[in-house]
């Protein structure tokens, strides 16, 4: 787990000014992957207290231009934040109650970037999602 030191460094590296807000966003997201901004906000608020959605929102918008967040939007969900940047990895989504996980791309090369036509477009990231019943919906569902 990455400690407030790390992060400050990221957003040095990102050249971003280290604030409160901007620390606690990062902090909320790794706690919380594919957390929604209203989640965000919350868990922002219970640590730093008055922060306005506008604040968070700017945070959020700026941390993933600067790439140290990745903003997911699976159809029909509303916008999600996660700090696994970077490595092309995919989703799967519980069509039931909206769970959402990880899931690497093909071990040993990358099919996914490797369109049947690209068109002339130098494809560098796939997005994928699955969809399909998590562990526990499909238990209820049986």
């Amino acid at each position: 787990m990455p400690s407030p030191t790390d992060f400050e460094r990221l957003l040095r590296g990102a050249a971003l000014r280290v604030t409160r807000p901007r620390l606690a966003v990062l902090s909320a997201v790794h706690d919380h992957p594919h957390a929604d901004t209203d989640s965000i906000i919350g868990i922002v608020r219970e640590g730093l207290g008055g922060v306005s959605h506008q604040a968070v929102y700017d945070v959020l918008r700026a941390l993933t231009t600067a790439g140290l967040l990745r903003r997911i939007e699976p159809q029909g969900s509303v916008a999600r934040y996660e700090a696994r940047v970077g490595d092309n990895h995919h989703h799967v989504v519980c069509r039931s109650c909206g769970a959402i996980a990880d899931v690497d791309c093909a071990v040993g090369e990358a099919p996914c970037l490797t369109a049947s036509d690209d068109h002339g477009f130098l494809v560098e990231e796939a997005e994928v999602i699955y969809w399909g019943l998590c562990p526990e919906c499909t238990t209820t569902a049986g």
